[in-house]
């Protein structure tokens, strides 16, 4: 029996650092059966659970045992109005610390000046106090939440240093010891630590700005039709069927089909394409798109969560709370972090003792280290960068599945791409017109088109197409009728014409010399013949036509450093015509659908990175197979399901956007988890050896943080097409 599995997304608060959603994922994780993902950046839990072993109200006490609060996931707008009020509340809290603190720096700051003013100490006590204990409550809770759990966190560092200071010079003043008061030190600690939570709290809002303008776009009124007239309703209350209005300048409300009237559309917030698409009747249109100019009139196909756009952002939130594997080293690291610090904050505080500096330089030092060596930075390092990245794929029509993948693509060497609906359109097009010597282009396509107009077969659809691109007036027709795959036949002008393979005709007594039908079938082309009574007319080939955008987007990869393999089922001599088109070097023909995955293996057993490109349901083994498989969004449900990376538009230059993008991420994630290091490798040493007080410690950790989510911000400066 199958075990049933639910999936569910929980907002949690309360967290403040990488320790804190490390602990909290290890607490998910030890459930009956549940597998849990928690991501600092987003303040999430993402949840695989069996609901028969553990339900939601279980899952959700286990969060507030280890100290913090969750709920499910509202709707976007709740959740936004809720973090407001969050990040509000953090602000007037700063702002209340800040204006206590600052009598408390009143000589440091007026000293440049020669002025020299010392408040009485229970001046500087009735001002600490309510730093310490209410603008600094978050502390004690957190650091009371870890430890009661058996863990530690940034909290712990934060409570434990600045209560060292507020306790010791609480002593002094009371006892009259000939001691220095801290109380503007441990002030000031909090309020520092506060301005760099606030910051960071403004700047991971902004991280998710491309998944919050995507749930902007969709419109909330739509005109449709309505006891036979056009009326406004809410845009959730349209049902598959309805038939709905859109006016030029409106954004469609709902995916659906026209049905009358014609239009230029802007896709760009779907696909990233920045030319507006035609839209007439029978195309489909999505959801959130622009309407441009015309009047169309829709029918709708799907709607609220089933929508292009709704799986769209299913699709980023999925990636933004996933992990990449360098973020599980830093997981991995913040665990031991705190209690490392710890000890180091211990030896701090004894050997400066032992070495006769007396207790209270060998607290301040021992403070300076635990205030400065917060894991926060290194928890932010990785998430930030993929939230924004995510974001930022979406919007130039990528859609990313998992962190992972993003992650990987940057490691590619070897790109295979399916030729048929990826390098090609995928549908034959006209690409040869070779009529007899006595015979007129035009009258030898005006005569098939006449016919063809009305097969319902693939290549005679493709024929009727050019006739009508290129303004061909057709004949009238009587007796028309269609062998099943083999060829029509009809009278025109008095005489029976025939168009089919070259089979069908050959058995109406019409000669074919092969000196003008083999070379067209030698080069792959799928040839018809038209022939009016016994006479032969001419020959028409179609061919898959290459993609405008292939041959510059092999450049582009090749470029970057891929080899570029084509995999074909055509004979070699097609393959390699195709290749040539392409600019590709090296190809594979022949190749077996049930073979592809086969071709991916062989490659990465010789040690290379596989990347593979498909639409196809035939393409979904090797799509799975490989490093990273890319579906074209024209394929098919299989190949997008089996696809780590899905492309909006079918244009292989999203490809190499994706791979741009990938190295662009790991850079940003290399750079912030060097800062993150940075700070401690050098502010630790530092602070142990006394050369950093207390305050400027707590500044450099708030700026550590701050530096990092800032740098991940740098990402939405990157463009396509680089």
């Amino acid at each position: 029996m199958e075990t049933q599995t639910n999936h569910a997304e929980l907002q949690i608060t309360g967290m403040h650092c990488a320790s804190c959603a490390a602990r909290l994922e290890k607490a998910l994780n030890q459930l009956p059966e549940v597998e849990a993902v928690v991501n600092i950046a987003t303040e999430k839990a993402s949840l695989n659970f069996n609901p028969a072993a553990s339900n939601l109200e279980n899952i959700i006490e286990a969060v507030r045992k280890t100290g913090f609060d969750a709920h499910p996931v509202r709707d976007f707008a709740a959740e936004k109005a809720a973090r407001a009020a969050t990040l509000r509340a953090q602000r007037n809290t700063f702002v209340i610390a800040l204006l206590l603190t600052l009598p408390l720096l009143g000589e440091m700051l007026l000293m440049p000046f020669g002025i020299h003013l010392m408040l009485p100490p229970w001046l500087q006590c009735l001002l600490a106090t309510p730093v310490q204990f209410w603008a600094g409550a978050r502390f004690y809770h957190g650091a009371w939440s870890a430890l009661r759990s058996g863990g530690s966190n940034m909290d712990v560092l934060v409570a434990l240093g600045t209560s060292a200071a507020y306790f010791m010079s609480l002593a002094v003043w009371l006892l009259a010891l000939d001691q220095s008061l801290y109380f503007e030190a441990s002030a000031t600690l909090i309020t520092l630590v506060l301005m760099g939570k606030l910051l960071e709290a403004r700047a991971k809002g902004k991280a998710s700005a491309a998944l919050e303008s995507l749930i902007q776009l969709q419109p909330k009124i739509a005109h449709a039709e309505r006891n036979g007239e056009f009326v406004d309703v809410s845009a959730s209350s349209l049902r598959p069927g309805e038939i709905f209005e859109v006016r030029p300048g409106e954004s469609l409300p709902v995916d659906g089909i026209v049905t009358s009237g014609q239009s230029s559309v802007d896709e760009a917030m779907l696909t990233g394409e920045s030319l507006p698409q035609t839209k007439r009747p029978d195309d489909k249109v999505y959801a959130a798109t622009l309407n441009q100019q015309g009047l169309l009139r829709c029918r709708a196909l799907a709607v609220g969560s089933h929508t292009q756009l709704a799986a769209i952002i299913r699709l980023v939130e999925q990636a933004q709370g996933s992990k990449a594997e360098i973020q599980r080293l830093a997981d991995r690291i913040s665990a031991i972090f705190v209690p490392a610090v710890l000890g180091i904050a211990a030896l701090t505080f004894v050997g400066w003792w032992l070495a006769g500096s007396g207790f209270s330089t060998a607290l301040i030092n021992a403070v300076a280290v635990l205030v400065i060596a917060c894991p926060c930075a290194l928890g932010l390092a990785t998430p930030t960068a993929v939230v924004v990245a995510t974001g930022r794929a979406a919007q130039f029509g990528m859609l990313v599945k998992d962190a992972a993948a993003l992650e990987r693509a940057h490691q590619l060497d070897i790109l295979l791409v399916d030729k048929t609906g990826t390098l090609t359109e995928g549908k034959p097009g006209v690409s040869d017109i070779v009529p007899m010597p006595d015979i007129a282009p035009e009258t030898l396509l005006q005569l098939a088109a006449t016919l063809a107009e009305r097969s319902t077969h693939p290549l005679s659809r493709a024929l009727a197409m050019h006739a009508r691109e290129a303004k061909i007036t057709l004949l009238p027709v009587t007796d028309f009728r269609e062998e099943t795959g083999a060829g029509v036949s009809g009278n025109i002008e008095g005489d029976t014409c025939r168009l089919g393979s070259p089979d069908f005709i050959r058995r109406q007594n019409v000669e074919i010399p092969d000196a003008r039908l083999t070379p067209l079938q030698a080069a792959g082309k799928s040839v018809i013949v038209l022939a009016r009574g016994t006479q032969l007319l001419g020959f028409i080939a179609l061919a898959d036509q290459l993609r405008e955008s292939s041959r510059s987007a092999v450049a582009r990869l090749q470029a970057m450093g891929l080899k570029v393999v084509m995999l074909s089922g055509d004979q070699p001599a097609t393959a390699k015509a195709i290749a040539e088109q392409a600019g590709i070097d090296a190809f594979r023909a022949q190749v077996l659908p049930e073979d592809k995955a086969a071709v991916v293996e062989s490659y990465r057993k010789a040690g290379h990175r596989v990347g593979m490109v498909g639409d196809g349901i035939n393409d979904a083994p090797a799509l799975a197979a490989a490093d990273i498989g890319f579906a074209m969004k024209s394929g098919s449900d299989i190949a997008l399901e089996a696809a780590d990376i899905t492309l909006m538009r079918n244009d292989l230059g999203s490809v190499a956007d994706a791979i741009s993008l990938s190295r662009a991420t790991l850079k940003k994630i290399r750079q912030n988890l060097f800062l993150a290091f940075a700070y401690n490798i050098l502010g630790i040493p530092l602070a142990a050896a006394g050369m950093l007080n207390p305050m400027i410690a707590g500044g450099a950790m708030a700026l550590s943080s701050v530096s990092v989510v800032s740098n991940a911000l740098l990402l939405k400066r990157w463009r396509g097409g680089n």
